[in-house]
């Protein structure tokens, strides 16, 4: 029996059509690889547990791997961020009182001084011929003053015995009320050269630290010059200056006006190391119109120096430590258009599933965040592997960190530390 041509075609075509069937089912139907990881855009890449082995095939979801961390309970100390700039609480340009050649300098560039600690001298010489011009004529002064004096009860003598007229011995009285004054101006004139001749020693009025002299030895110094010898600058203590915005001011006047002082930070600019620490000294009596700020002054006893005047430094104010809060890792919360959420781990039926909670969030510090209500303190949330999460949707822990913290706890066990908040630094 002879096929047509037709009919072989038609035969290799529906073999064709069976052996591509197969390899279809066969790829359809195979595991897929339990050892392949399973990308999460949230927070990297987790590992695939051994346990899903759902194929293409399989009619059950497969467990979506999760990374979980349990809500804490702790206090939480509240700060407010705010940039300040570091002052002195007194800058002294030193000059000299007196005019005169700079003979010398009795100090060293960046020493801390006393207050009337000799900085300098200056030829007190003509100063010294003056001081001995100004002796001589009190001298004489007083000389004139004693021999008038002696006339004066001469000239009473007389006229009780009515040997003189009244007019000479009212003469008499005026000239010793002249050379009275004549002897306190020249007193007055001795004690300007004794001043003068002091002022040729260029003392500290103040207690600091020195900066670089400014002028060198040999010069003409006085009082007019524009250059000043030398700066004085108060470093210990020292001065923060700092603003923050009017809406945060009703808790913080509320913890000022307690007896207790409020704290202040002052951290370097990266945020990375603390450089002192002081207390909130006082603030100012209105608020800017322009920036809607209000200036702050902090006081820190800087022993070690290790501020400086002008240095812009970032402060944290702490206003309050809230006692036994819920707190959560700021990467936990999720943000959705009903809101602020999270995915809770819950344990049913020997399995683990996720729901969805509702959070209202309080204060944040950008590693943490406060919990108001929607979590209570060991509640596990899912800290990566959010993208495929439904709710009562299957999940695999594949990494606990509440139980990683629980044992480093066990080994270390430490003291909780509250971080610090973050509050929205004022407008530049």
């Amino acid at each position: 029996m002879t096929h047509s041509p037709l009919s072989r075609r038609l035969v290799l075509f529906v073999l064709f059509a069976c052996v591509l069937g197969a390899l279809i089912g066969w790829f359809w139907l195979k595991p897929s690889n339990p050892g392949k990881p399973s990308v999460n855009r949230a927070g990297g890449s987790l590992m695939q547990p051994s346990g899903a082995r759902f194929g293409r095939g399989s009619f059950s979801p497969p467990a979506i791997p999760v990374r979980v961390v349990a809500a804490k309970e702790g206090d939480f100390a509240l700060y407010y961020k705010a940039l300040g700039t570091v002052t002195a609480q007194t800058t002294v340009n030193v000059r000299a009182r007196v005019s005169g050649q700079l003979q010398e300098l009795r100090f060293e560039e960046g020493q801390q001084v006393e207050k009337d600690h000799v900085l300098a001298l200056i030829d007190p010489r003509p100063y010294q011929v003056t001081l001995q011009q100004a002796k001589s004529a009190v001298q004489e002064s007083a000389a004139l003053l004693r021999n008038a004096q002696i006339d004066l009860e001469r000239y009473r003598k007389l006229h009780q015995e009515d040997s003189i007229a009244r007019q000479t011995l009212d003469t008499q009285q005026a000239q010793v009320n002249q050379y009275e004054a004549a002897l306190a101006r020249q007193q007055a004139l001795l004690a300007e050269a004794q001043l003068n001749l002091d002022f040729t020693q260029v003392r500290a009025p103040a207690a600091g630290r020195l900066g670089l002299r400014q002028v060198d030895v040999g010069n003409l110094v006085g009082p007019a010059d524009a250059t000043p010898l030398v700066v004085i600058t108060q470093t210990r203590p020292i001065s923060l200056s700092f603003t923050l915005p009017e809406r945060d001011l009703p808790p913080v006047l509320r913890a000022f006006r307690q007896a207790e002082p409020l704290k202040v930070e002052a951290w370097d600019r990266e945020e990375r190391h603390k450089l002192a620490e002081g207390v909130l000294h006082s603030l100012d009596n209105q608020i800017d119109i322009n920036t809607g700020t209000l200036r702050f002054k902090a006081q820190f006893a800087n022993a070690d120096e290790s501020l400086f005047p002008n240095q812009f430094v970032n402060v944290r104010l702490l206003v309050t430590t809230l006692k036994d809060a819920v707190l959560l890792p700021s990467a936990a919360v999720q943000y959705g258009t009903g809101g602020t959420f999270a995915f809770v781990v819950t344990e049913e039926d020997g399995q683990s599933k996720v729901h969805l909670r509702n959070l209202q969030l309080g204060a944040e510090d950008g590693g943490q965040v406060v919990i108001q209500s929607g979590l209570k303190a060991g509640d596990k949330v899912v800290l990566e592997g959010v993208d495929r999460l439904r709710e009562g949707g299957l999940v695999e822990v594949v990494k606990d960190e509440s139980r990683a913290d629980d044992a480093a706890q066990a080994a270390h066990p430490l003291q909780d530390q509250a971080a610090p908040q973050s509050g929205e630094e004022p407008d530049a």
